[in-house]
């Protein structure tokens, strides 16, 4: 479609989303008074750019104030279908309340979106992810489902779970796959050590959503390699559920385009959310398009990425974010003035030759500056090598994490096996420097309490 029609287009449906949330919710109706703005105010996306974000902490309130579901719930309770959330192991859990209507769109534009990475009716789809309180298995399954493909849902998580799911897809060959891109690289290691080669599955597309990954080019192509399979990135949030409305296509299978007629898309500055020109680097603010029960209008998602508008090899003519998504701001951190991604450190370590599947990253404290440690797996054929060839490992890549990063890395090798892998998101960042300010403040008061004496 053309871009400009398409945003006229998109500029009325704003004005009737933020229509029907006025009407049916005091969340809404009180957030947009008190900034003096109306749905009749969205002329153009510039005027879009003036409506308020809303915040995670804010919906977390609102359901605090009107349990389960908030006051941005914007059908009857009995008009809900599914209920979704967060866990909670961190505060107060967010419910997600999903109107049967609701379901029907998510299905249907998922569904679209796995048409364009090459999946067809009769294609079998292999979920391999929870199926719990998370949304991304839900969503995958909704959408195969939809396309009147075969929906294997398989699920994750159980002991033994890995190696029974390599011996399924060994025998039943699906065409789809879809997990995080952690999961992927751990089932290919259990695959191997079961006496099965990834690339005999036959998978032809692999999605994945739930971490940064399948955007980091070593990640992408090294699954790839393993599998044999297109690789393709998705996702944006759960409360965005259709998450897939950021995804990948066939022929366009680097980064993400961004399908601004199922959710408006907005890359934004972090502090003004007013949106950044294209070739600029900001924060995700996305608003629904089609949802009606729990509709998000400029929901801040507080991760980090950047947008360009250029010709795409499938013809379509959305936004895309050539990198994905980096992940979220708070993951990133200082090392010496220098910012520093999670996904920047992945990329390097799977890059490099011996590299052995998994890693830590121990932020910590040596004198009065900060360091960083990288703990690194090498392979099991490096480590028959022998110790020279483990120490040339860790000083390549030390080289190539300072060339990366613009700082230097203590790289520390460790053996196969030494951390343990996991069949959901990945957590590598350990941050003891506050460990090291209370042994530190400790070390001091004994050496004052001992000059006292």
């Amino acid at each position: 479609m053309d871009p400009a029609a398409r945003e006229a287009a998109i500029v009325e449906r704003l004005r009737e989303v933020m229509r029907y949330a006025y009407a049916r919710s005091s969340f809404y109706k009180k957030k947009w008074d008190d900034a003096g703005t109306h749905p009749d105010h969205i002329t153009s996306l510039e005027a879009f750019e003036k409506v308020p974000v809303v915040t995670k902490a804010e919906l977390r309130a609102s359901q605090a104030k009107a349990p389960p579901f908030g006051e941005y719930l914007c059908v009857p309770e009995s008009e809900i279908h599914h209920v979704h959330g967060t866990s909670g192991t961190t505060g107060r859990p967010t419910a997600f309340a999903i109107g049967r209507r609701d379901w029907d769109v998510i299905a249907a534009n998922h569904a679209r979106i796995l048409w364009s990475m090459g999946l067809r009716p009769g294609d079998t789809v292999f979920v391999a992810a929870i199926f719990s309180l998370y949304l991304g298995s839900w969503g995958a399954m909704l959408g195969a489902e939809r396309l009147r493909a075969r929906s294997f849902p398989f699920g994750a998580g159980a002991a033994g779970m890995t190696a029974r799911a390599a011996s399924w897809l060994a025998a039943i060959k699906p065409q789809g796959f879809y997990s995080t891109p952690t999961y992927a690289l751990r089932l290919a290691e259990v695959a191997a050590e079961e006496g099965l080669n990834p690339r005999d599955f036959g998978l032809k597309a692999m999605f994945f959503s739930g971490e940064p990954g399948a955007s980091i080019p070593s990640v992408r192509n090294r699954i790839a390699e393993l599998f044999g399979a297109q690789v393709f990135d998705c996702g944006t949030m759960a409360e965005m559920t259709p998450f897939m409305s950021a995804a990948a296509t066939c022929e366009s299978a680097d980064g993400m385009l961004l399908w601004q007629d199922i959710v408006y898309h907005e890359v934004c500055d972090p502090q003004s959310f007013a949106r950044v020109p294209y070739g600029s680097q900001g924060t995700p603010v996305y608003t629904h398009l089609e949802r009606t029960s729990q509709p998000m209008i400029r929901l801040a998602s507080g991760d980090l990425t950047h947008w360009v508008n250029e010709p795409t090899g499938c013809g379509r003519t959305y936004p895309c974010l050539p990198k994905g998504i980096y992940g979220r701001i708070d993951d990133m951190f200082q090392i010496r003035g220098e910012n520093i991604y999670p996904s920047e450190i992945d990329n390097v370590l799977n890059s490099a030759t011996g590299y052995g599947g998994e890693h830590r990253i121990v932020i910590t404290r040596e004198r009065t500056m900060d360091e960083l440690l990288i703990r690194a797996e090498y392979s099991a054929e490096l480590q028959a090598q022998g110790d020279a060839a483990i120490a040339s490992f860790g000083q390549k890549i030390g080289e190539a994490m300072h060339k990366m990063l613009g700082v230097r890395a203590k790289i520390e090798p460790v053996a196969p096996g030494t951390f343990q892998r996991t069949d959901f998101k990945a957590r590598r960042v350990i941050d003891d420097r506050d460990l090291f300010r209370e042994i530190h403040g400790r070390l001091d008061k004994n050496f004052i309490d001992q000059s006292c004496r």
